[in-house]
């Protein structure tokens, strides 16, 4: 588990922005990340787009340039 970090106060929009993009790129690392073993693991489209709430198509269209299968 990462350790924690400090997160800073709307107060500094600067700060707090900046932590929020950094945020969102993570994010998508992660996702791209459980996308691709997910379909390494045979999952299907449909199974991989539960858990995000999207459809097959939605998450085929946004990875399946990015996932070998």
């Amino acid at each position: 588990m990462p350790a924690s970090i400090d997160i800073p106060s709307p107060e500094d929009p600067e700060a707090a922005l900046a932590a929020v993009v950094a945020l969102r790129r993570l994010a998508g690392q992660l996702e791209a990340a459980a996308v691709a073993e997910a379909a390494a693991q045979g999952r299907t489209w449909s199974e991989i787009g539960q858990a995000p709430g999207v459809s097959a198509q939605a998450v085929h269209k946004e990875f399946a340039a990015q996932v070998r299968r």
